[in-house]
């Protein structure tokens, strides 16, 4: 082939090499930004500044996911209290953060939030299964929760004697099984919505738990066990709650306050501005606080205080964050 003709195919072939490298460039890029921008968006906490960390914690039991929200202006060498959030069927973990807004408790107040995230392989509703403790699934459930707080607690500046763990509905009923079978390792427990542990062991069960028909079946420790180990517990709940019964609420702190031989005091009636009145009791043992319980008569299925326009959610209620909060630190500082 003469030489000028040759010439001629070489650009040829190389304006065709830089027309399809430029065109696979930018369908990378279109690419690359489609896969790179949601996982972006998803470091942005929901609320407030600071980092919005995701891990994964694996056991025998699996896998779970679970995000972390770490709070700006952590000095060196300090160490931060952990609030443990276990969010409720339908939910995750960054719906439960936007709803609650614990982030901006926590960025106000300095501590950090963890996030462990039920699998939709594990329970289609997306429900941790606190109830299956028969056939177990509830206790690997719990071991993977233990295994997110160690894995924060060993990766961030974490206190690891200020932990609590609060949660919502099926949330509410896990935290406080966690704390059953690890009682050691918390200061204070949160259930808002809940049923209380020990009260079911099936999915049948659970539901007839949740309408307040219990089993007979007593909690998951001895009175004498519970008295010197459990952390305080504090019970929120809403008088009209149709998806589970306001019963479940008294029940539980009573089943709290009776097995460490506390009694009620007189409940106290408190209402800030327009929010919900709410009546407060707590159960006190040798003048030690074992358990408060806080009706909302007015509030069903929801966290109460929370983002508007989110499901589970009613702004209208007194603030259940900065309610967990204050319950939580009184702890932290006994």
């Amino acid at each position: 082939m003469p030489r000028r003709k040759k010439a001629a195919w070489a650009g040829i072939f190389a304006r065709s090499v830089a027309a399809i490298t430029r065109n696979t460039l930018r369908a990378n890029s279109r690419a690359l930004q489609e896969v790179v921008k949601p996982a972006l968006d998803k470091q942005r906490p929901p609320a407030g500044a600071g980092q919005w960390i995701s891990g994964v914690a694996m056991g025998a039991a699996g896998v779970r996911r679970f995000r972390l929200y770490r709070p700006p202006g952590i000095r060196f060498g300090e160490r931060v209290p952990l609030m443990v959030m276990l969010h409720g069927c339908s939910q995750d973990a960054k719906s439960f953060a936007t709803s609650t807004r614990m982030n901006r408790v926590a960025a106000r107040e300095r501590f950090l939030v963890l996030y462990p995230e039920q699998d939709r392989m594990s329970n289609a509703q997306g429900c941790w299964n606190w109830f299956d403790t028969t056939a177990g699934r509830a206790y690997g459930e719990v071991a993977l929760i233990m295994k997110a707080i160690d894995q924060v607690c060993l990766m961030y500046p974490v206190d690891r004697t200020r932990v609590a763990v609060a949660g919502l509905s099926a949330g509410a009923s896990m935290a406080a099984l966690v704390v059953s079978r690890h009682p050691e390792r918390f200061r204070a427990v949160v259930m808002h919505s809940g049923i209380p542990p020990g009260t079911a062991h099936s999915p049948l069960s659970a539901l007839g738990a949740m309408h307040g028909h219990r089993a007979t079946k007593p909690l998951l420790a001895t009175p004498a066990a519970m008295a010197m180990s459990w952390p305080p517990l504090m019970v929120i709940h809403g008088g009209l709650d149709r998806i589970v019964a306001a019963s479940n609420g008294q029940a539980a702190a009573q089943a709290w306050a009776d097995a460490a031989g506390a009694t009620a005091g007189t409940g106290r009636s408190v209402q800030r501005g327009s929010r919900y009145p709410t009546t407060v009791t707590d159960f006190k043992r040798k003048g030690s606080t074992v358990a408060t319980l806080v009706e909302i008569a007015r509030l069903g299925h929801a966290w109460s205080g929370g983002a508007a326009k989110q499901p589970f959610s009613d702004g209208r209620g007194p603030d259940a964050s900065r309610m967990v909060w204050g319950f939580v630190s009184r702890q932290f500082r006994n």
